[in-house]
């Protein structure tokens, strides 16, 4: 299948006109230029690759923790409509008993395909700094539990969040790291010294940054600083026009570059579903007016953002000539999550999964291709 369109960002350069020709589920070759014997015309759009969500809860009214197909499924559809082609399923803090059973249910998704691993945010993490996770569940890192949840997963736990902090964290990342798996640090009250020494344990990204961390004081720098100078680390922003200040994304990004940022939704269940009451963990969270809030208080619990309307975001407000601030947001949207991820295949390369996004001249999806398949838009 060849297909066509007025634009084309790769996230290393904007091809107008451009192509990108697919042999079942993997991209052959990509370029620039007319070509004959098109079998899709999209025109007057803009095709980018396939976002990738490497923090999100749920959608649709479902939720990850539930850890069954059905929930999966829906989550997993409603992000997909909106140009997610690859996501990592979140889970926050939880009992032993129930990370096990978590585990292995959504185990099983990643092994059929469905989602690209399990993110475990929590329960390694500060209570002072718990967000919408319930501060008795959270703990030190054992290493006999991380053993038994590593085997549990059989290879699906893709990353975790810890708090350096915490008794046994840098312990734990070493376990982690000789495990394969991403280590990210957040949910945290760790001093600047403190997040470096976890970044020299071996983690690699910042879980949503500035949220649910200790603030950059003027004597103490903090996580945020660590995170944000250390070349190693990539690090997660949700800009859903919530959760940062505009001017705030344009500082990170101007600080550790476009290659080391990624957007993330952190969607919970209320996403792209009516306002009300849904459950993220053990925990009641309101929903109005489209932003979550755990039931009673002012703490955001997460998102009901999905990842064209933070790439759209991170477009309109970079501050940039457009093309440039596309071709960032491709990066941040797309190649740099799956980097950071290691997943491999990602992104309008040849070879790679025949993964795209089709969007309209306001940036609103109009087709999604997964895996050679349209699931939205042209020939769905």
């Amino acid at each position: 299948m060849l297909v066509t369109a007025d634009t084309v960002v790769t996230g290393a350069e904007v091809l107008r006109p451009g192509w990108i020709e697919v042999s079942g589920a993997r991209i052959v070759a990509v370029g620039a230029g007319p070509r004959g014997d098109v079998d899709v015309v999209l025109g007057a759009v803009t095709v980018v690759p396939g976002f990738v969500d490497s923090h999100v809860h749920g959608g649709g009214g479902a939720n990850f923790t539930a850890a069954t197909a059905e929930q999966t499924a829906t989550a997993v559809e409603l992000h997909r409509r909106h140009g997610t082609t690859s996501l990592v399923a979140s889970l926050v803090t939880a009992s032993p008993e129930d990370v096990l059973h978590q585990v292995r249910g959504l185990a099983a998704d990643v092994r059929a395909g469905v989602i690209d691993g399990i993110h475990l945010e929590g329960p390694w993490l500060s209570t002072l700094r718990c967000g919408a996770h319930q501060p008795g569940l959270m703990r030190d890192p054992d290493p006999a539990e991380i053993a038994r949840i590593l085997d549990a997963a059989d290879g699906a736990v893709r990353m975790v969040t810890v708090a350096p902090e915490r008794d046994g964290a840098l312990e734990a990342i070493a376990q982690f790291v000789v495990a394969e798996v991403v280590v990210a640090v957040g949910h945290t009250e760790a001093t600047y010294e403190q997040t470096v020494a976890a970044i020299d344990a071996g983690a690699t990204v910042g879980t949503h940054l500035f949220n649910a961390m200790r603030p950059i004081d003027r004597r103490e720098p903090g996580p945020v600083v660590a995170l944000l100078e250390d070349d190693r680390v990539t690090v997660e922003i949700i800009t859903d026009g919530v959760h940062v200040d505009p001017a705030v994304y344009r500082l990170v990004t101007r600080t550790a570059g476009p290659d080391r940022v990624s957007l993330i939704t952190d969607a919970m269940a209320a996403t792209g579903v009516s306002d009300g009451v849904y459950r993220l963990g053990p925990l009641d969270v309101e929903v109005v007016e489209g932003v979550a809030r755990v039931a009673g208080t002012d703490t955001i619990a997460g998102s009901t953002a999905t990842m064209d309307r933070v790439f759209r975001f991170a477009v309109t407000h970079s501050g940039l000539p457009r093309d440039d601030a596309l071709l960032a947001a491709v990066r941040q949207a797309s190649s740099n999550p799956a980097r950071a991820l290691r997943l491999p295949s990602v992104g309008l390369v040849s070879g790679a999964f025949a993964d795209l996004v089709v969007l309209d001249a306001d940036l609103a999806v109009r087709g999604v291709l997964r895996r050679g398949e349209w699931i939205v838009g042209e020939l769905a």
